[in-house]
């Protein structure tokens, strides 16, 4: 399997008005909030980067982007490069790739979801083989206890997705496609060829069918060791602080520490990162840095 010969370009859709979350959302993007210890930008943010993605868009509201630029600046510092654009309206996870139609000028895609997280034995390894095919998209698939509130995938008994429904009354299956997909640069495209749903959105589900539809739709349902979390409501935030705290504190490792990732991925080198680490301060965070950037071996502390 061969790579995109452009190098893919990553999207954070980082939108919404994050109604389920009020009143802690009222002023700010749910996506701004804190997950343990980071923004929750970070962790999705990480995906794309541990996929060797390093051009990133976000998209956001206009009264929340000001604040994304204000955090993320313009990536020099992560050895990036981030680009900004408005959606006016939650108008559907499939406008995402109308809108960044000119940041990716041709280039093939990994669009992911501002409040999913994603963490786990193996999961880099599956990013990679994602980002190797050249043609099609790739979807990644988790079992659910509930997968009537997802985009529901049905497999045959080799495993080959045969069917994807949004929100279905009646699930043929409990895996359920996660906030993360891989296009190819055909997907804005065929995004505008979509028809709005009921509730006047670009379905994402309604796309990836279009790909099942080709031929070229790869599920890839994640193992037993990748977890799948949607920080989207009061409980499941509180639920994937801890979850990030408790693995946090076993390894003395951090989840989506995106100053970690780019030093580990050698865009930035070790003067870079002590740098990163002075402009934290004295806080647990920059000291988690500071002692990244001491070390002969990166894989010793």
């Amino acid at each position: 399997m061969t790579t995109p010969s452009t190098p893919r370009k990553g999207i954070v859709l980082a939108g919404g008005s994050g109604t389920r979350l009020h009143p802690m959302t009222s002023v700010i993007s749910k996506q701004l909030l804190p997950v343990y210890d980071k923004p929750m930008v970070f962790y999705p943010l990480s995906v794309l980067m541990l996929a060797g993605i390093r051009e990133v868009l976000v998209i956001s509201t206009p009264r929340d982007l000001p604040l994304f630029r204000q955090l993320l600046g313009d990536g020099s510092r992560l050895g990036m490069r981030f680009a900004f654009a408005e959606q006016a309206a939650p108008r559907g996870i499939a406008e995402a790739l109308v809108i960044a139609d000119p940041f990716l000028a041709g280039a093939p895609s990994a669009l992911v979801l501002g409040d999913n997280l994603f963490f786990g034995h193996g999961l880099v390894e599956m990013l990679l083989r994602a980002d190797q095919r050249p043609k099609g998209a790739s979807v990644f698939a988790t079992r659910v206890k509930d997968p009537e509130r997802f985009g529901v995938v049905s497999f045959d008994k080799d495993g080959r997705a045969l069917s994807i429904e949004e929100k279905p009354k009646q699930p043929k299956s409990h895996f359920a496609v996660t906030g993360l997909y891989f296009y190819d640069a055909a997907a804005p495209g065929l995004a505008r060829q979509l028809t709005p749903s009921a509730r006047g959105e670009l379905e994402i589900t309604d796309l990836n069918r279009l790909y099942l539809d080709r031929g070229e739709l790869a599920v890839m349902p994640f193992g037993r060791g990748i977890a799948w979390l949607d920080a989207g409501t009061p409980t499941a935030l509180l639920q994937a602080a801890q979850f990030i705290q408790t693995i946090e504190e076993n390894q003395q490792l951090k989840i989506a520490c995106v100053e970690e990732i780019a030093w580990r991925q050698g865009w930035i080198d070790k003067t870079a990162l002590t740098k990163l680490a002075e402009s934290f301060g004295a806080g647990a965070y920059g000291q988690y840095l500071a002692r990244l950037a001491r070390e002969e071996n990166p894989w010793q502390g």
